[in-house]
């Protein structure tokens, strides 16, 4: 074999996998990223923004969630004690790499408040704890981590795997571009949400065990920082639950990026919608997502298609992302530039097109977004003021979850996949913490063989 361990993704799960079998002493290693290195990545470049060393977080906001209960499903496989003990590993060595030391959403009085007060609004706010990066942050991290790496591991970037590889039933190494094939004792493949079409694509040939996961749409909601300031000020960010009259779907916040920013995406030529935040620059607005989750049964089994077509469909009436004032959604009208400039919340995306979010979002989703807006009022007056902004679409694509053990092995001897290509995770932490669970459990393997 040329290498014991190939590791498919340079995203947190790639990473943090890497990281852990090079303090394992296990060698010869090989990390390999479909995508450019952190230092040739540029915001301007829409394939760098979601692909490359670092993967999606390397533009995010850097949020890293210590919960069992939201960025993933790795309590199922390994139980909620063991998660907490992992999760803070993973956040410490974080911090070790130069993420910020300050933590937020301890519980406290504040939060318990907060709490009885999300109850009357039938809201429910899960309590977590958050350490952001800050998105000008993230970049450094990432390069302290290549760092580290550099010497220990074989890194190589713009090297797209074309395919995986088994031998009489086995892992035998991969392909990549081009037909180069490199063989090795055992895969890691974390091929992050970029990779998740790819992953799933692998599966269905090598005759993984998988299934469909929900995926979330909705809208990015922005609006003056003061509105949620006593909730940021005490949690930074909040995971707020609400379940719809006239549904009964769960409906979520996510993402909250206090005094930040709204961005655009592209994924797959497609654009959508996100928010950054940044530890030093501050906007004067708040901006966070509403979301829905939908989970379809037979004979329908694309929930990434779906969530694409409605994506296109805005890009399609706004050639790009949409933004309306919910004043202008509630009367039944567009949102024209001169509205937006009456607007009392000044848009943070200059470049999203004034539309009618009410011809893109399905009847469904758009009665679900209003009336999480109206339970949030109730908590912080002024959500659902008319001058509120909403964009659209934000969409959430998550991988079919493919059936692993606890270690995160597949079905295939020596084949383990982790993060969220593998729809084990939904976040930073939980994909970084899956590296480290995958990894540990390879380096324990190759140890007894060499012993």
């Amino acid at each position: 074999m040329e290498y014991e361990v190939i590791i498919i993704g340079a995203g947190p799960g790639g990473i943090f996998a890497a990281l852990t079998l090079a303090d394992l002493g296990i060698s010869p290693v090989l990390l390999i990223e479909q995508g450019r290195d952190l230092g040739k990545r540029t915001r301007g470049n829409a394939s760098d923004m979601l692909c490359g060393w670092g993967g999606a977080g390397a533009y995010s906001d850097g949020k890293l969630t210590l919960s069992t209960e939201v960025g993933g499903f790795l309590s199922d496989y390994v139980g909620r004690n063991a998660l907490l003990e992992l999760l803070s590993h993973t956040d410490k060595l974080y911090v070790a790499h130069g993420a910020p030391d300050q933590l937020y959403g301890e519980t406290s009085a504040a939060f318990e408040e907060l709490s009885d007060r999300a109850r009357i609004a039938d809201l429910e706010l899960v309590p977590m704890r958050v350490r952001h990066i800050g998105t000008e942050n993230c970049s450094v991290v990432l390069k302290n981590l290549q760092q580290y790496l550099v010497g220990r591991v074989e890194i190589r970037t713009d090297s797209p795997v074309e395919n995986i590889l088994t031998e009489n039933g086995r892992i035998a190494g991969v392909e990549i571009a081009g037909g180069q094939k490199v063989h090795s004792r055992f895969v890691l493949a974390a091929p992050g949400r970029t990779g998740s079409r790819w992953m799933k694509g692998q599966a269905e040939l090598l005759g993984l065990k998988s299934m469909a996961s929900p995926v979330d749409l909705g809208v990015r909601v922005e609006l003056p920082a003061i509105v949620l300031k006593e909730i940021t000020d005490a949690i930074y960010e909040s995971k707020l639950i609400h379940y719809s009259k006239t549904f009964d779907d769960k409906i979520r916040t996510f993402c909250m990026n206090p005094y930040g920013e709204v961005v655009c995406e592209e994924f797959d030529s497609v654009a959508t919608v996100n928010g950054h935040s940044h530890t030093k620059a501050k906007s004067g607005n708040t901006n966070f997502a509403i979301l829905v989750s939908s989970m379809f049964t037979e004979p329908f089994n694309d929930p990434i298609g779906y969530g694409r077509y409605i994506a296109r469909l805005a890009n399609l009436l706004g050639n790009g992302v949409i933004v309306q004032r919910l004043g202008d959604l509630l009367s039944g009208r567009r949102s024209t530039p001169g509205r937006i400039a009456r607007c009392l919340t000044r848009p943070t995306l200059s470049n999203a097109t004034p539309g009618d979010l009410s011809f893109v979002l399905p009847y469904r989703l758009l009665v679900n977004i209003l009336e999480m807006l109206q339970a949030l009022d109730k908590l912080a007056p002024g959500v659902y003021s008319r001058h509120t902004l909403l964009y659209g679409v934000e969409v959430k694509f998550y991988s079919n979850r493919i059936d692993v053990s606890p270690e995160m092995e597949t079905g295939i001897p020596n084949l383990f996949v982790v993060g969220d290509g593998a729809g084990v995770s939904r976040g930073l932490l939980q994909a970084s913490a899956s590296g480290i669970l995958a990894a540990r459990a390879i380096g324990g393997r190759i140890r007894e063989i060499s012993s």
